[in-house]
């Protein structure tokens, strides 16, 4: 038991892999835990940016979570940004709201650095999407079909077919 709390543990400290750093594939753009801190508390800059500029930084976030597809998909939608630097990401589930808030603090740290504003904040809202029945059986298929085209229960009364 205390072996599988060790490997969990040692899963969790992420630090760099001497495969990475031999292969050339560590990036500068990490940062350690003490710099992300510095970032996060330090209040002292607000330099406006625009939608665009804020644009051009989230795609090179993108590149360095290219290891990782599902949090890259997950951020491949482009949030906006509202108010008081509120950075809002829409996301579909609450699945895709945990590999966020993973790396959440890294992510708001690296935009705070780039676009020069420590009060960047990332929210993230869960999209109200249409979740359509999946449609499974003959029957159901059928029903679909009518509703498109109400001439098809013409056809089935006509040739005398049953699809229920």
């Amino acid at each position: 038991m205390s072996e599988k709390k060790l490997r969990r543990l040692s899963r969790e400290i992420s630090g760099p892999s001497i495969k990475d750093a031999l292969s050339g594939k560590l990036s500068e753009e990490k940062l350690s835990e003490k710099d992300r801190h510095e970032i996060y508390v330090n209040s002292d800059e607000c330099e406006d940016f625009s939608q665009e500029e804020f644009n051009r930084e989230w795609k090179h976030l993108l590149e360095i979570y290219k290891d990782r597809p599902n949090l890259q998909s997950t951020l491949s939608k482009t949030p906006s940004v509202g108010n008081d630097y509120e950075v809002i990401l829409e996301i579909e589930n609450t699945m895709q709201e945990d590999l966020i808030n993973s790396v959440k603090p890294e992510l708001v740290s690296l935009l705070r650095r780039k676009l020069k504003n420590s009060k960047i904040i990332l929210v993230t809202r869960l999209s109200q999407t249409d979740k359509n029945k999946i449609i499974y059986t003959d029957s159901d298929k059928y029903r679909e079909m009518v509703k498109m085209n109400p001439v098809l229960e013409l056809f089935k009364e006509r040739f005398k077919l049953d699809f229920e």
